[in-house]
């Protein structure tokens, strides 16, 4: 309980006791502030889970949506034997937040005895039976010094360890030293493991079962739902599942709803059988030559059939590769710049079994030698060797289904990336998620809940678009609220309609005239800014020519180029005086910078995504084969999701003020452009330096 709140008599009730002014936590905060968009939102969440029925809500930034969905999902809880509450966020901060600081301070205020759990993947934990084996074979499975200490590191620390998950860790193990360690359901002894009171992996089970909430990313949550389709499963069942971060469901649900068989993730499973290059591995100690000859014939045939498949990759014309998509609308020629992406490229695989298939029966045949040789080793080897022989065999099937095309509804794709393509991996995803997400998600549990920033487009279809395209069409209500942030004292909103080229038309000129003018709007701030990108190469090539014109100014670019991880970037964004940060893609969206070290950001240009990924081709495709506009229907809503996100970046608190600069003129010049800027809250407005209300344009910009 915090300080100098009264434990209450009997547990609150209601959203309305505890959320409302004058409720449990007023009472329990002195800096409370009322926020009628929070209860709004809560007796929503709440009534979607009393229904039962599905809802998706927009909640702008300061609602504060983690106590609007925890309040009802804890009282919901409590209140019914075995009732469930998954909480699934896209990134690990918001997690964090979850689990470290909202839930405590409700269990605190509430007077409600509930449990919460992180759930983790189970390749986090550490597997005390599998590190034995490892410390015992050591001389056969490693050759590098840094390895052998980093398992001997382990070794200690797994004695003192009370989590055993890898976090827990206080360094980073390299991926082919956690992987002889962790827990791995394929060698897993469950009950007759001599560790099984000790597991790690399992407590945190018995954990996860015994809880009220489960908080899980939403990888994890799809990694369970496509469990769930062929009969498995990861979570316990639940009555209610909430999404935090929703906007970003269907790219994961498509990653986890498809194949991916990657080149890389094939070596390292023949390496751990036997690596020729340091004769290293499990069959090293064994004196098997039969098995060690079926590793490297099995490796033969895996270098020539993606050998095979660059091959054919090459021969493709260059429409199966890029932007990949065609409109048949004859104004294609008019359709706006587009992201770039990182170097990668992908061919569309439109037909099966493209090349020949020896590397599946080879896969099988490796099976089946290792199952064999399995049977005359003792317990603890045998387990690590099904583990591999059934991985084979998974492998195998996958090829084979790949080739074959045989999952419905999905594009395929050969997607290769690094120097000269050397890294290569089979793809698919499903062309449209929804069918799947209906069948496992909406029709078995009674409430889903999406929540976001930016789920509407704005207009009173705002939300078709995020139900269109995750399946939500039915049983499912729409909520939108507003910010309590008064953005029209708050944040100015700089546009430009006659003085700047259009990227469509003129994209050299356009790129020219913003790396030119992005001196004058960073120097109003004193820095301080983030200026977002849609192209790496056009970020790039303004690092290069504004990096010492801006350091005479003493402002110092910090740029994603550079190579430092976010995290790291963004600590020295907030720490380095006249600090201007360059970024693309990820700093977008989940960054979150309150206070006076960023009051400026500027977008360079509208993101919008090539169709240069299969994926996203095939969905253009398929909304043109019903007789759609993907560039209406597809693209530009995306797009408006992306620019809000941006656009979010700035204002945090109710006390940020600061500026938004958008150099593209198409959000004035456009049709479409009203989209976008109807998305964005009111703000004080100036239109190539003019003021477009009563208010004058400032001189100064007090930020």
């Amino acid at each position: 309980m915090p300080k100098g709140v009264e434990q209450p008599k009997g547990a609150e009730h209601s959203v309305t006791s505890i959320l409302a002014p004058g409720g449990t936590i007023a009472r329990a905060l002195s800096s409370y502030e009322p926020r009628p968009q929070q209860l709004a939102m809560a007796e929503a969440v709440n009534a979607a889970i009393k229904g039962p029925h599905h809802l998706m809500v927009e909640a702008g930034t300061g609602v504060g949506k983690s106590f609007a969905y925890l309040v009802p999902a804890i009282l919901h809880a409590t209140d019914k034997k075995d009732f469930k509450v998954v909480i699934s966020t896209h990134t690990i901060s918001l997690q964090e937040q979850l689990i470290h600081k909202d839930i405590p301070f409700l269990r605190g205020v509430m007077g409600r005895d509930f449990s919460a759990v992180l759930v983790k993947g189970r390749s986090n934990y550490i597997s005390l039976r599998r590190l034995r084996g490892a410390q015992q074979r050591m001389g056969m499975l490693l050759t590098e010094q840094v390895a052998v200490q980093q398992l001997h590191k382990i070794g200690k620390w797994s004695r003192q360890t009370q989590d055993g998950s890898k976090s827990d860790l206080d360094f980073q193990p390299s991926p082919g030293v956690w992987d002889l360690v962790e827990s791995d359901s394929g060698n897993c002894l469950g009950r007759q493991c001599p560790d099984y009171a000790k597991c790690f992996y399992f407590k945190a089970r018995r954990q996860m079962h015994g809880a009220n909430l489960l908080i899980v990313n939403h990888a994890l949550f799809f990694s369970d739902l496509a469990l769930r389709r062929s009969g498995g499963a990861l979570l316990p069942n639940y009555k209610v599942v909430i999404f935090d971060e929703a906007h970003t469901l269907e790219d994961v649900a498509s990653d986890h709803l498809g194949l991916q068989i990657g080149r890389g993730s094939l070596d390292w499973l023949l390496n751990k059988l036997y690596n020729p290059r340091t004769r290293r591995g499990l069959l090293s100690a064994l004196g098997s030559g039969d098995a060690v000859r079926q590793v490297e014939m099995t490796r033969n045939c895996a270098e020539q059939f993606f050998r095979d498949v660059l091959a054919w990759a090459a021969r493709q014309p260059r429409g199966s590769r890029g932007a990949g998509f065609q409109p048949a609308n004859p104004q294609a020629g008019k359709m706006p710049a587009l992201l770039q992406r990182p170097a990668s490229d992908s061919v569309r695989v439109r037909e099966p079994n493209i090349v020949g298939d020896p590397l599946s029966e080879e896969l099988r045949k490796l099976s089946s030698r290792i199952t064999e040789l399995s049977a005359k080793l003792d317990e603890e080897l045998k387990i690590e060797f099904s583990a591999v022989a059934d991985r084979c065999l998974s492998v195998a099937q996958e090829v084979e289904r790949w080739l074959g095309q045989a999952l419905e509804g999905q594009v395929y794709w050969i997607e290769t990336s690094g120097e000269a393509g050397q890294r290569v991996a089979l793809v698919s995803a499903p062309i449209d998620v929804g069918p799947a997400l209906r069948e496992t998600l909406y029709t078995r549990v009674p409430t889903v809940v999406l929540t976001s920033a930016t789920l509407s487009i704005g207009g009173r279809h705002g939300f078709s678009f995020f139900q269109d395209r995750l399946g939500l069409q039915e049983r499912c209500e729409t909520l939108q609220l507003g910010s309590p942030f008064n953005y029209r004292e708050q944040a100015e909103l700089h546009l430009f309609q006659r003085t700047m080229p259009d990227p469509s038309t003129a994209p050299q000129a356009y790129d020219e005239a913003v790396i030119g003018r992005i001196p004058e709007y960073v120097a109003r701030t004193q820095g301080r800014a983030f200026v977002l990108f849609t192209s790496y190469q056009t970020m790039q090539r303004a690092v290069e020519r504004l990096r010492e014109p801006l350091a005479k100014e003493s402002l110092t670019i910090l740029s994603q180029a550079d190579g430092l991880p976010r995290s790291q970037l963004l600590e020295k964004f907030r720490t380095t005086t006249g600090a201007v940060l360059f970024g693309v893609d990820s700093f977008w969206q989940g960054v979150d910078v309150p206070g006076e070290a960023l009051v400026n950001v500027i977008i360079t240009k509208l993101p919008f995504t090539a169709p240069d990924r299969p994926i996203l081709a095939a969905r253009q495709e398929a909304i043109q084969a019903a007789g759609g506009q993907p560039f209406i229907e597809y693209q530009v809503p995306q797009a408006v999701i992306k620019f809000k996100q941006g656009f979010g970046r700035l204002i945090r608190t109710c006390t940020d003020r600061g500026m938004v600069v958008i150099f593209d003129p198409r959000v004035l010049t456009k049709g479409y452009g009203k989209t976008f800027l109807q998305a964005l809250p009111p703000c004080r407005r100036f239109v190539d330096g003019a003021a477009q209300d009563e208010e004058p344009m400032e001189e100064e910009h007090p930020f």
